[in-house]
């Protein structure tokens, strides 16, 4: 079998403050202006001004569904004032969506939060759930009749480790005490808006919608046959991988698991401490595996032990985001059909998966690695804007309007 269901999802994902451009209401931009981060993310590309033009071009390559975020720091740009023309302009970007035929999946979180936000401790301030809940209940309430798939938070573990462990994104801590209490706020974050998201379409009697969150999974590899480093590698499996995924499911707060993957972490432990076995990495260059252009191995054959892991808990699963950065686009070609078809084979292991989204539609600013990092099915000239479809791009194209590899 080299086809997949006929009703598979198939398309790109953006994030807001990455494509938009003069998010200046957030952490991330004052973090710029204050001269802690060697770039600034500026105009990005200008999607919210294009992405009409964006748009089209997803149509042109035959994608079907499309995951864009909405920006909370426009949408809430005071604790205590809701701005209803960006609430406006983001209901017209699903219309957008939906009168091309791409189905709108919307995320509410995506690494960004408002600078009153942040000033009221962020996500270690045990009200924080209670802030997203209210920002989020009004996103929903606007866009329900447009929008039926939801992720509420993207790459929670991800989010922590950066902001709350490593200090490398605002706020910058670096503790396990601070990592463990955001872990628990955006946790019941989630409960809440999943319970709030159901209710409103209940309420409105609308189809229910389908929920979830997009977990970032690696494939976590021992590098070396030693005790230590297959003891950390599933320590961080079981943490990074399933722990906020088998809390969730336990409180029946799950539609679906959301999917997002792209390379395997290679284990080499230099010590016993915490941080040793929760952060050690090789750094003896022993991957023989290619790469992308920031050093991350290519590893499709992790995506399939991944999802086949997900099996037992007897939910769809949704690629929410595969992708690569390189400045070889027939090695990007090459990445994404090798990754599909280890979807294809988990497939036809049982596991039911619904789509698959690439990351991402367009070149974007890629956090604080900036500009240099090339993810887009599209290029984008960051002095005029001006958008050129990449090779790799028509062969993404041809698979989703056959509906299988050729």
């Amino acid at each position: 079998m080299r086809e997949f269901p006929k009703e598979f999802f198939w398309g790109s994902a953006t994030s807001a403050y990455q494509v938009e451009g003069d998010n200046c209401n957030c952490d991330w931009w004052e973090w710029e202006k204050k001269g802690l981060l060697p770039y600034h993310s500026g105009q990005a590309c200008r999607h919210y001004q294009l992405y009409t033009q964006d748009f089209d071009l997803a149509k042109q390559l035959n994608h079907n569904a499309h995951r864009f975020s909405v920006e909370w720091s426009r949408i809430q740009p005071q604790q205590d004032a809701f701005n209803p023309q960006e609430i406006q302009h983001y209901r017209d970007v699903a219309i957008a969506l939906k009168s091309r035929g791409l189905e709108p999946v919307v995320t509410l979180h995506h690494f960004t939060n408002p600078l009153w936000f942040m000033k009221a401790g962020g996500w270690l301030n045990r009200s924080s759930p209670s802030y997203f809940l209210d920002f989020t209940r009004k996103v929903v309430e606007a866009l329900c009749d447009q929008v039926n798939l939801w992720v509420t938070i993207n790459e929670p573990m991800v989010y922590v480790y950066h902001a709350y462990l490593l200090g490398a994104w605002p706020p910058q801590q670096k503790s396990f005490i601070a990592t463990r209490k955001a872990i628990e706020n955006l946790m019941r974050a989630h409960l809440q808006a999943y319970d709030c998201i159901h209710r409103i379409y209940e309420e409105k009697k609308l189809p229910p919608p389908r929920v979830s969150i997009a977990k970032n999974m690696q494939a976590f590899v021992a590098c070396q046959p030693a005790f230590k480093n297959s003891f950390a590698a599933k320590i961080r499996n079981r943490i990074f991988n399933f722990e906020f995924i088998e809390k969730l499911m336990a409180k029946k707060a799950l539609d679906f698991i959301g999917v997002n993957y792209y390379t395997r972490s290679l284990v080499e432990v230099k010590g016993w401490g915490l941080r040793h076995l929760f952060l050690d990495v090789c750094t003896d260059n022993h991957s023989q595996l290619k790469r992308n252009s920031l050093g991350w191995d290519i590893y499709p054959a992790g995506l399939y032990e991944v999802l086949l892991s997900l099996k037992k808990y007897g939910k769809p699963v949704f690629l929410l985001e595969n992708g690569i950065c390189t400045d070889d686009d027939a090695l990007r070609g090459a990445y994404i059909h090798e990754h599909l078809k280890c979807v294809l084979q988990a497939i036809q292991g049982g596991v039911d998966v619904n789509g698959y989204l690439y990351w991402s539609l367009l070149d974007n600013f890629e956090w604080d690695k900036g500009f240099a990092p090339r993810f887009g099915l599209i290029e984008v000239d960051y002095q005029t804007f001006s958008r050129k479809v990449r090779e790799s791009a028509r062969q993404f194209a041809g698979i989703c309007s056959r509906g299988s590899l050729a």
